[in-house]
């Protein structure tokens, strides 16, 4: 079942489509939220690592005719928190995330729609922060997500650290 009409257009080669229903879940978490339902943000795709989320530019635009730095940096927080919300799912656990914090570099104004990649930082590791979320009810991570430029090139930087705690902390 496709959550989005339009996600085939943002899809890239080779789409993982077994984590469907999981996206859907996020989907709709993210449309729950009424400031992330104005922004128009659409999950483009998904291959078990990678988040990536679209917005039109019509929606972002600032004074400049570009995306507004706070749209581009609300889309990356967004991007990361569902791609550890997703690893987190797929280990059959449930916990609230958060980010604990973050830094954003600006590179090149975008002029175009807003495409979001996120995915887990290189000095960080899935199976380590799910065994350390699993023996101590709570774990943090390190995330990486950058806006795209059309060409390939990167607008912005995001790098930070998301902790999760479980709903339900393990009984010791």
């Amino acid at each position: 079942m496709n959550h989005d009409p339009h996600a085939s257009e943002h899809r890239s080669p080779g789409q993982d489509y077994e984590h469907a229903a999981a996206l859907e879940r996020l989907h709709h978490h993210y449309q729950s939220m009424p400031p992330v339902a104005a922004m128009d943000v659409r999950i483009a795709g998904y291959d078990g690592q990678r988040l990536c989320l679209h917005a039109p530019l019509s929606r972002h635009v600032n004074d400049k005719g570009c995306a507004f730095g706070g749209s581009l940096a609300s889309m990356m927080t967004l991007a990361s928190w569902g791609v550890v919300s997703l690893h987190i799912e797929a280990a059959g656990l449930e916990a609230e995330v958060f980010v604990a914090d973050s830094q954003i570099r600006y590179l090149a104004p975008l002029f175009a729609d807003l495409d979001v990649q996120a995915e887990l930082a290189p000095d960080s590791n899935w199976p380590g922060f799910i065994a350390t979320l699993r023996e101590r009810g709570r774990a943090r991570t390190g995330l990486v997500a950058r806006a795209m430029l059309p060409d390939g090139g990167v607008a912005t930087e995001f790098t930070a650290r998301y902790v999760a705690i479980l709903k339900q902390p393990p009984r010791l």
